[in-house]
């Protein structure tokens, strides 16, 4: 399916006096939500200044899969903070978290000066000046108590689930989550460190007008009414469900030669034939796991493209040598000489390879943003979620949407994976009954967000009503 172009507003005259400032959290995922989500302000001729270090400003646009003339509608503000130095990340860690990048959550106090900087040079030039930011950055835009024509809205990069449930669990009031066995905060963040940073961001959110979610009513509609009457809430709070928000990317016209690549070899597979494998910007594995995820492919017969790269260091364009996650010897060439799989060590276009006809699952570690992308698509996920809010994703996808399998059960995240469960998994999403049950659910679902995105859709209703809103 070709992407959705953001809208180009027809029915709303959006209010020139109203300017919009994104503020968004140091790691990749966050930052192209964000960045997506400026593209949809943008297109109803809203003024968007996105925010950030110089690094990560750079790490995002290189990143970006929308051409140049529309990048050029969003005006990028790069502060320069102090990076602190991080290793590299570590293969051998016996948690998935990746405490490399605990870092950013440093370098993000560095921001809080230079962005109130900026805020206050914006207001006189507005009526209204509109503050979105990352969850995790409330601190940083604290000052905008101190600015009278000013309101903040925070943003959710997880989904609802995810919050609906955290939500829950902090205020004693699990019973109302329709799973028992939810994994601990502790277990899914074992930094305690980063816990308290979590928790201080959201005490400090007091000041937001509003909430932004990065998720579908198709999807999520009965989460996002749950969390929008909750009758604990001390105020009640306006929400949207501004997703899918990978629906406003508009494709360069001039692919990468590595997309090029791996399309041309969809091109000659059967359609929903082909399993992809991804694990986002912030999975790390050892080689004794890359050799069982090898062997379980092998052994389950079924044609992939995997997706095998180390986490993305705190600076990706550093010169440092990278570590080459080793796959078992002659894996590689008799999989080529099979016609039966490559695996690819770039970055790739995502949406692009879910998209495709031949695609018929995606192994992931359950990011949202990916699992957005996948059911989007109608693309069914063999779920194997390694920290943070993955966890709580990946019950989402298979217990409560069944739009996808188990990889690997929380419980035993810490035991060493098989080849025999990998190639169980894989089977039983490619090549069985129960599989095809699960794509035909999902198919039907991606069809329902399809429809959302189109003119008049629940998703499009979303952004006017939200743009409504902040220009009241």
């Amino acid at each position: 399916m070709a992407p959705s172009a953001p809208h180009e507003n027809q029915s709303l005259s959006a209010s020139p006096s109203v300017v919009m400032v994104m503020v968004p959290f140091l790691a990749q995922s966050h930052l192209n939500q964000l960045l997506q989500l400026s593209h949809v302000i943008s297109s109803y001729d809203i003024p968007v200044h996105y925010v950030g270090s110089a690094l990560h400003n750079s790490q995002v646009k290189s990143r970006a899969s929308n051409p140049i003339h529309v990048m050029t509608k969003i005006r990028f503000h790069d502060f320069e903070i102090p990076i602190l130095p991080s290793p590299p990340p570590n293969p051998s860690s016996k948690t998935k978290y990746p405490e490399h990048q605990i870092p950013n959550t440093e370098a993000t106090t560095h921001l809080r000066e230079p962005v109130a900087t900026l805020l206050r040079s914006l207001s006189p030039t507005a009526k209204r000046l509109v503050v979105v930011y990352d969850t995790l950055m409330a601190s940083v835009v604290q000052d905008v108590v101190s600015l009278p024509n000013t309101e903040a809205y925070s943003f959710h990069c997880f989904s609802i689930f995810a919050a609906y449930a955290l939500r829950c669990e902090a205020l004693g009031q699990k019973h109302n989550i329709p799973i028992k066995d939810l994994p601990t905060v502790e277990s899914c963040i074992p930094s305690a460190a980063v816990r308290n940073f979590v928790t201080n961001q959201l005490k400090m959110s007091h000041f937001k007008a509003g909430e932004l979610h990065n998720s579908s009513r198709a999807i999520e509609g009965s989460f996002l009414e749950l969390l929008s009457n909750d009758q604990i809430l001390l105020k009640r709070l306006k929400m949207w469900g501004v997703g899918p928000l990978h629906q406003t990317i508009i494709f360069k016209d001039l692919m990468k030669d590595q997309d090029m690549y791996v399309l041309e070899w969809l091109d000659q597979q059967e359609p929903n034939s082909v399993l992809y494998i991804s694990f986002g910007t912030t999975t790390t594995f050892s080689n004794e796991e890359i050799k069982e995820l090898a062997l379980g492919l092998e052994q389950s017969g079924v044609k992939f493209i995997w997706v095998l790269r180390d986490a993305d260091k705190v600076n990706i364009f550093s010169h440092e040598e990278e570590r080459r996650p080793q796959l078992p010897d002659g894996f590689e060439e008799r999989m080529k000489e099979m016609g039966m799989g490559m695996v690819v060590r770039k970055w790739v276009s995502q949406v692009k390879i879910l998209g495709h006809p031949s695609t018929g699952g995606f192994m992931s570690h359950c990011g949202w943003n990916s699992c957005m992308e996948s059911i989007s698509v109608g693309v069914p996920i063999a779920a194997w979620p390694m920290h943070s809010d993955q966890p709580y994703n990946a019950l989402l996808i298979t217990e409560l949407l069944k739009v996808g399998v188990a990889v690997m059960e929380w419980g035993k995240r810490e035991e060493l994976i098989t080849s025999s469960m990998i190639s169980k998994a894989v089977k039983k999403l490619m090549v069985s009954d129960e599989g095809d049950e699960i794509r035909d659910r999902v198919v039907e679902m991606g069809d329902a967000v399809k429809r959302s995105v189109a003119e008049g859709g629940d998703c499009r209703l979303e952004w006017d009503s939200f743009i409504a809103h902040i220009t009241r």
